[in-house]
């Protein structure tokens, strides 16, 4: 049947976030987690302004949990050399090697249905 391999590809992807993204605590956090990755794939810069733009949650939302995102050391800022009123963020090295190690679960997942 199936959909039991849906549902065991889907325990295992769950059981993985808890274990190894604990700093995942929301939709909120993941989706500004995403956003950050995938401007840094992309070989681009990305701001907080940015960020806001996407509209996520309220820009007051989005700030707090940039913040401890930052504080947890998932996402770095750095400040724009050309325009210091600025900040650039990326994801911290440990967090890609964990993210990467979620694309396998991910893919794994998607080709066991």
């Amino acid at each position: 049947m199936k959909f039991l391999k849906l549902f065991a590809g889907l325990k295992k992807r769950r059981e993985f976030e808890r274990k190894q993204l604990p700093f995942i605590g929301s939709l909120i956090d993941y989706d500004i987690v995403i956003e950050i990755g995938y401007a840094q794939e992309q070989s681009q810069t990305f701001t907080v302004k940015q960020l806001f733009l996407i509209k996520i949650a309220s820009d007051a939302t989005v700030r707090r949990r940039l913040a401890k995102l930052t504080a947890k050391g998932v996402v770095t800022r750095s400040t724009n050399a050309n325009d210091h009123r600025s900040d650039y963020l990326t994801l911290s090295a440990s967090s890609l090697k964990l993210l990467d190690k979620y694309g396998g679960v991910l893919a794994g997942i998607a080709t066991s249905i």
